[in-house]
């Protein structure tokens, strides 16, 4: 792995694959590291012919801390929001958007594929319209135009998910498994043994909550994102799962509808994650969306 300048801050970040290929950047979720996109998944892709990067987040991994910040009252952000009013944050999902350009840049890369997750799809989104010139095609994996009408996460769920994690390395591992079993795909058994191997890197890479709380703040204050993405007009890949319990497969089939000429693959059962078995599929469709966009990068 590497480390770069950009955007004022310093990025981590690892390359799969020959320069000389068209390069897909890919964009990890809320509080999630570059490990979320697992080398064996960066392989496949670069299988397909393609320089795969993957990098951390601001505020996530070993990437730039705002420690300074403090950590947000999401419950004021929320009241905040949905009250219409201005929602001071350490930084935006443009700032976020802005470290991939500067990435780009220091790598010396004019255009790419922007690929994202969860979060990271709506940076991707956000990258779309805010660096048009830099950008060959975007996917968005289980993501949202943060369109208020769309079925809203459960109670239950939001609290599972938003919770304080445990200090305590154990008790961080078991808190975080039972979080993913909870999300997890309802159509594909569950992979105690990944999800651990994910849960134990994480921890001892970079256990940093807080950052986390702070990148859901930008995320809640970009609000909906459907005036600029309407106006897209790059190719477009929306991938989404049936079973999805965070963003509602509603909140996919919304993006493809909103942004113009989107393609949408909805992966029956796959829930808030990316299950092995959805491998394959999500690799082949996202080659085939370089393939055939590459005479616009």
């Amino acid at each position: 792995m590497a480390r770069v300048k950009a955007n004022g801050i310093q990025i981590e970040y690892e390359v799969f694959g020959k320069k000389t290929n068209p390069t897909i950047v890919l964009i990890a979720g809320n509080g999630a590291q570059l490990n979320f996109w697992e080398p064996d998944f960066c392989e496949m892709l670069a299988n397909y012919n393609l320089q795969v990067i993957r990098f951390d987040n601001r505020d996530a991994g070993l990437s730039t801390k705002f420690d300074a910040a403090g950590i947000p009252d999401m419950k004021r952000i929320y009241q905040e929001a949905q009250e219409g009013k201005p929602i001071k944050t350490a930084y935006t999902l443009e700032d976020m958007a802005d470290d991939v350009a500067g990435l780009l840049d220091a790598l010396e890369i004019k255009k790419a594929h922007i690929c994202g997750a969860s979060m990271g799809g709506t940076i991707a989104q956000v990258f779309a319209y805010r660096h048009p010139s830099r950008i060959c095609s975007l996917i968005s994996i289980m993501s949202s135009t943060g369109n208020p009408n769309n079925p809203q996460i459960s109670p239950e769920t939001l609290a599972i998910v938003t919770a304080t994690p445990p200090t305590e390395r154990d008790a961080y591992i078991d808190y975080t498994l039972h979080m993913w079993k909870n999300i997890w795909s309802k159509g594909f058994p569950f992979e105690e043994e990944r999800a651990r191997r994910y849960c134990e890197e994480s921890y001892d890479r970079s256990y940093y909550p807080q950052g986390a709380v702070r990148q859901n703040a930008a995320l809640v204050a970009n609000g909906d994102r459907r005036q600029h993405l309407s106006l897209l007009t790059i190719p477009t890949l929306v991938i989404h799962g049936t079973a999805d319990v965070l963003f509602s497969v509603e909140a996919g089939k919304d993006t493809a509808r909103t942004i113009p000429n989107a393609k949408l693959l909805l992966i029956e059962g796959m829930g808030h994650d990316m299950p092995k078995g959805t491998w394959k599929c999500i690799v082949e469709a996202i080659a085939n969306q370089v393939n055939n966009t590459s005479h616009s990068c």
